[in-house]
């Protein structure tokens, strides 16, 4: 670590902004910087971001910073980027980009999921991963490029995620890390590539894609003089690779703890949901879905269950309000809002009310269905705004306890990070819900700081990484929040409803599904009697 060197940068590259935050060596925040993503979808399905303009917008970033934190050029001791997980990086000859990245957003590659999951090595793929196939993944939007795009896969040289591809942008290095390696083509015991796994996605003829394994608590890699002139820190300054956004957030956040039962949940946009558990303890569900990813801990990985939408439903349920109340007057803002839950909460019944929290159209966590929808049961003539808003928050309370308990025991003690993590009303519906202890954590940039966490034990400012936990995380830990015992109990029985509605609705789902296939093809012009068939295929008839 060069003399006078005191800072460390973490950058985390997520879908709709590109943050780069500074550090001291203790893990006090200095500064942050921040760029706006950018990404286009298409009718297709299709979900693209320039991989030029995503390499500009971090070295925009990095440069904002040195505008905010004093010397930090000089001040720097390293750098380590995280990024958006998922996705299709591709980069050809001379380091260049083969056309738009396909980020975890894309859904082209379904068709080429559904064959794939009826393959015969598919759930040896699943216990080598342990981790669900979906759209998302680099290792379907390969096997689906590979058939329909073989033109565009022809011209790469290797198969990239969004922060390597930012990796090799800073220090001419291409490599991935064991985190996104091993849950989408190796295995998470040894964290190294696996051949059936490779096999069972049909591309053991493109094993050439994919870059070299590289540990950032190990190993750094110095920045380049272009892109020291691009982001105006030094050359030769080291550079980690670390490891995908989700792991990074938990490890900033808290999911780490060496007493076991610990748990640790992103209630954002989306739901993330994570226990660290050793590798000889995962818990592979009979479904195939969730993730395993390692955590930069030897021998330790995080279980994973995300939920399309979490907060969505809360912008969904509190932009119904605001459309209604427009409707003779201004506008509330959503703030005015949010600041009445707590007070509607506090006027309605517990638990009188099932929530489906599908609002993103779809699911991938516990269960897995495109189809799926949000929606309330129970309601009756005496319901009113209020009793909606209480279903909609313990709708993603029970989403939570869906995910944890698809991967097992339920924790005993959950940390939060995330939007919602600062109200208490939410706080103490999750408590309930899932029967465990409440922390936030008071962590502003948990992903950035998980990042440089990484860096921290690379360059020997800790000699491990529970010591770099001991005083980067643990001291922002808020205290525990025990759960309510009676409203706990009123939960569990609400639950067993909720998950039994949810199982009981898939049919449902499909045959709306099939009824909004056929509009789409009466609108384009199909024949009736075509528009018949279809509709009979589709719902089984």
């Amino acid at each position: 670590m060069a003399e006078g060197a005191d800072v460390l940068i973490g950058i985390d590259a997520g879908t709709s902004v590109i943050k780069a935050v500074a550090f001291d060596l203790a893990g006090r925040q200095l500064g942050t910087a921040a760029v706006v993503n950018t990404y286009r979808e298409e009718p297709d399905g299709s979900a693209v971001q320039s991989m030029e303009r995503t390499w500009a917008d971090c070295a925009k970033a990095l440069r904002e910073l040195g505008q905010v934190v004093d010397g930090l050029a000089r001040r720097t001791a390293a750098v380590s980027v995280t990024g958006q997980g998922d996705g299709t990086w591709l980069v050809g000859a001379g380091n260049r980009p083969v056309g738009d990245a396909w980020l975890w957003l894309d859904a082209r590659s379904a068709s080429t999921v559904r064959r794939l999951w009826d393959g015969p090595l598919e759930r040896t793929r699943f216990e080598r991963t342990g981790t669900g196939l979906n759209t998302c993944q680099q290792g379907a939007q390969l096997a689906h490029m590979a058939t329909v795009h073989p033109d565009l896969i022809g011209q790469a040289e290797v198969a990239l995620h969004c922060k390597d591809w930012l990796h090799l942008c800073l220090t001419g290095v291409r490599a991935t890390d064991p985190s996104e390696a091993s849950f989408t083509f190796g295995d998470f015991r040894n964290r190294a590539y696996d051949d059936t796994v490779i096999e069972a996605l049909g591309l053991s003829g493109r094993r050439h894609l994919l870059p070299p394994i590289l540990d950032g608590t190990m190993t750094t890699h110095p920045l380049t003089r272009e892109a020291a002139e691009a982001t105006g820190l030094l050359e030769g300054t080291p550079v980690s690779l670390g490891y995908v956004d989700m792991v990074m957030t938990a490890l900033g956040a808290g999911v780490y703890a060496r007493e076991p039962g610990v748990a640790c949940s992103t209630v954002g946009s989306t739901g993330v949901h994570m226990r660290a558990v050793h590798s000889e303890d995962v818990f592979l569900n009979a479904e195939g879905t969730g993730y395993v990813i390692a955590l930069p801990i030897p021998g330790v990985v995080t279980q994973v269950q995300t939920n399309m939408a979490a907060t969505l439903n809360i912008d969904w349920v509190l932009g119904t309000a605001a459309d209604l109340v427009a409707e003779f007057g201004d506008r509330p803002s959503k703030a005015d809002l949010v600041g009445r839950i707590e007070g509607w909460l506090a006027r309605s019944e517990p638990g009188a009310i099932l929530y489906h929290p599908y609002i993103s159209a779809g699911e991938r966590g516990p269960f897995i269905d495109p189809d799926a929808r949000a929606g309330f049961i129970g309601l009756s003539s005496g319901h009113r705004y209020p009793d909606l808003v209480r279903a909609v928050v313990e709708g993603i309370a029970m989403a939570a306890r869906d995910c944890y308990a698809a991967m097992g025991d339920m924790p005993r003690e959950l940390r939060l990070t995330g939007g919602a993590a600062r109200s208490r009303a939410l706080r103490s519906v999750l408590a309930a819900t899932t029967g465990a202890s409440v922390r936030t954590s008071s962590r502003d940039e948990a992903g950035a700081a998980g990042a440089a966490m990484m860096a921290a034990v690379a360059i020997k400012a800790f000699p491990t990484m529970d010591a770099c936990i001991e005083t980067w995380v643990t001291p922002l830990l808020g205290p525990a929040e025990a759960p309510d015992a009676r409203l706990a109990e009123r939960y569990a029985g609400v639950f067993e409803g909720y998950r039994t509605a949810r199982q009981g609705l898939a049919p449902v789902w499909n045959h709306m599904a099939a009824l909004r296939s056929r509009d789409v093809r009466l609108d384009a012009g199909a024949e009736p009697a075509e528009l018949a068939i279809a509709a009979g295929n589709e719902t089984g008839n």
